[in-house]
């Protein structure tokens, strides 16, 4: 009995020491990945970070500590005019391709004729490249051979070209609109699977009480999409706050800086005015927004993955 006793702690002990083991060996499969996120992703961001306390030139040698002169020259400068330009871009690009990706996943998840063919339609616009997708849209809103133009000068709409891109009261629309084409099939994709999970006795029993299409939307489905719209909502709020090749390729921040997100922004200030400090800082404040969206997404994918 005694022995059995003596022999339990040391067992113990040697399970403990083998697990020591295999967390050590656990922590050596992950060093080479953390070795990478060092390198890509840590290393310059606090590369970016130091450089935005310095006066720093792209082509001059040499950089002063400013301290935190940077950051106040960007929240004197280009800072609010761009936030409102990001805003506005971001909202739209997300608003409009939601509504459609909803719409059409609706009408996809009925008996539709021809369904399979639309699906495999409809994604073309995703899988195109966003350079490739920018130079199709920039066509289509040429103001002298464009094919938008083309189509209102033959309804009659319009009587003479409009320049889509060279205004700054249509440029932002326009590349919404772009933005938007290319980014409703993934939502629709989304969204037409979590329709699929909807129970049908639900709608049913809601067709049994009287309730019309409208109101089986509202009560039935809607609730049950809450949570993945929510997760699509924020990953494309996300993603059009950072969004740069197509904005960059339609207009280049233009006309008048109309179109110039933080994006654009931080990319002309580093290459074009060759002031690595302010763009540095520029692109913290990015960040900070960046990181708070970026916050409330994780928020509520651990509160989907709880319900």
């Amino acid at each position: 009995m005694s022995e059995r006793v003596e022999a339990a702690p040391a067992q113990r002990l040697g399970e403990r020491g083998h697990g020591l083991k295999d967390r050590t060996f656990g922590l050596l499969l992950t060093l080479p990945a953390l070795a990478l996120l060092g390198a890509v992703v840590l290393y310059p961001l606090i590369g970016a970070l130091s450089t935005s306390m310095f006066k720093q030139s792209l082509v001059l040698p040499g950089r002063s500590f400013v301290g935190l002169d940077n950051f106040t020259a960007v929240l004197h400068q280009n800072f609010w005019p761009v936030l409102g330009h990001t805003i506005v871009f971001t909202v739209g690009s997300t608003v409009v391709p939601v509504v459609i990706g909803l719409a059409l996943a609706l009408a996809l998840n009925t008996r539709l004729r021809g369904r399979a063919v639309l699906r495999g339609l409809f994604l073309m616009p995703w899988v195109i490249p966003g350079v490739v997708v920018s130079f199709i849209w920039l066509w289509i809103f040429n103001a002298n051979y464009g094919l938008l133009n083309g189509l209102l000068t033959t309804l009659h709409l319009t009587d003479e070209p409009i320049s889509w891109l060279g205004q700054p009261g249509t440029a932002m629309a326009a590349i919404i609109v772009a933005k938007s084409w290319a980014s409703f099939p993934w939502i629709m994709v989304m969204l037409l699977a979590g329709l699929q999970t909807v129970p049908s006795a639900l709608h049913e029993a809601a067709a049994l009480d009287g309730a019309g299409a409208v109101a089986r939307f509202w009560h039935v489905t809607l609730p049950h999409l809450r949570g993945i719209l929510g997760i699509v909502v924020l990953l494309e709020v996300i993603w059009n706050v950072q969004h740069f090749d197509m904005i960059y390729v339609l207009t280049g921040g233009g006309p008048a800086g109309s179109t110039t997100t933080f994006a654009v922004a931080v990319y002309d200030t580093a290459f074009k005015a060759f002031d690595l400090g302010n763009a540095s800082a520029l692109g913290a404040l990015w960040l900070v927004l960046i990181l708070v969206l970026t916050v409330v997404y994780v928020r509520l994918s651990e509160r989907g993955e709880r319900a």
